[in-house]
């Protein structure tokens, strides 16, 4: 190699066209881990926590407590004359305070949809182990239909007993 041409080797800026990228991205980098680190881009969930404990004032935080209705045991048969399964069901309805009185004189309604329900469910739907909450759901959602949409919060099944 002549010195013309290792001249020329020393002038191109290949080198330099990785080192400038590079820095900047490091730069980048850095300040990213940086803002978020010290919570200025999001803040952290401890400051959320207090931040929310401090704004809240007593009659924000003092909510009523919900009521709860008991629901009659049921008791189905499922499955065909050849495997048949008892299923007996208990629960309680997690109404909106005030709404008992309502949703006890819809009762009949209520066992009556439960009951349909719980009477079409096939025992194999029962082996998954996700079958309870996809069927408390499921009736839940019905409940709310037959009640009136924010009356129902919540179902809570205290037995589910299949023997």
């Amino acid at each position: 190699m002549s010195e013309n041409e290792s001249e020329e080797l020393d002038k191109k800026p290949g080198a330099m066209r990785l080192v400038l990228p590079l820095a900047l991205f490091l730069l980048g980098a850095g300040g990213g881990f940086f803002a978020l680190y010290s919570g200025m881009l999001l803040p952290s969930p401890e400051s959320v926590a207090e931040g929310a404990s401090k704004d809240t004032s007593p009659k924000e935080s003092a909510s009523p407590a919900p009521s709860f209705v008991p629901l009659q045991p049921i008791m189905v048969t499922l499955g065909r004359e050849g495997a048949l399964e008892q299923l007996r069901f208990e629960g309680y309805l997690e109404v909106r305070p005030g709404a008992e009185e309502s949703v006890e004189q819809l009762m009949p309604r209520v066992m009556d949809v439960l009951n349909g329900y719980l009477r079409a469910v096939e025992i194999g739907d029962l082996s998954d182990p996700s079958a309870l909450m996809t069927l408390r759901s499921q009736m839940l959602r019905r409940l709310q239909v037959v009640l009136g949409e924010g009356v129902v919060n919540d179902l809570l099944i205290s037995k589910f007993l299949l023997s």
